[in-house]
């Protein structure tokens, strides 16, 4: 199942990044991304809390010291989508290779579905989105869409901690009643055409 699960408000959505301290600490100083943030490299941002933790190793792999939750304005969120391609082929959006691969290459934002994960992480049997922005779409990404960055970090490692503590249920309960609250996102039906996401 390809459903976007995200902690959002009316106005907002949360998605996360991980950086290394030499362009996280700025971030965060700053409330926005300066250098040395490349704008000319796609950044991927993810809705999932936890799939950001499988991929960084809990804050753990070099480079992803520092998680960062980012706040963004839900109408940016949506136009990435919107402007978006998958980055593998489905027949059922696309009627050929061709066409599907130079959507791919003009688009300033690309799509990937990735299965989701436990708390400790293993795979789940429903996907999870990942936004990889480039071009155009980094621009406004920091320019116009972030409202906010906050350094969750210590929250990582508090609930890594708990998991990595964990000899019975009751301990991984713990550790999920500090996950940030995920729930369906409520997408446009013409986005969620785009992105190959389930009714």
């Amino acid at each position: 199942m390809r459903e976007v699960r995200a902690s959002y408000t009316d106005e907002t959505i949360t998605v996360y990044q991980a950086y290394s301290p030499e362009i996280a600490e700025p971030a965060l100083a700053a409330g926005c991304f300066v250098p040395p943030f490349k704008w000319e490299r796609m950044t991927w941002i993810k809705p999932s809390f936890l799939w950001m933790m499988y991929r960084s190793g809990w804050a753990g792999k070099p480079g992803q010291e520092h998680v960062l939750a980012v706040s963004l304005r839900r109408e940016g969120f949506e136009w990435a989508l919107a402007h978006s391609c998958l980055s593998h082929f489905v027949p059922e959006l696309f009627p050929d290779r061709q066409m599907w691969a130079r959507k791919l290459k003009e688009s300033p934002v690309r799509i990937q579905w990735d299965p989701e994960r436990s708390l400790r992480m293993q795979p789940l049997p429903y996907r999870s989105l990942q936004v990889g922005l480039a071009g155009i779409a980094v621009d406004l990404y920091v320019d116009d869409w972030i409202v906010g960055i906050a350094d969750v970090t210590a929250l990582a490692r508090e609930i890594h901690n708990l998991v990595r503590k964990a000899n019975e249920p009751a301990d991984l309960e713990k550790a999920e009643q500090l996950l940030p609250k995920e729930r369906p996102y409520p997408l446009p039906s013409d986005v969620a055409k785009v992105i190959g996401a389930d009714k």
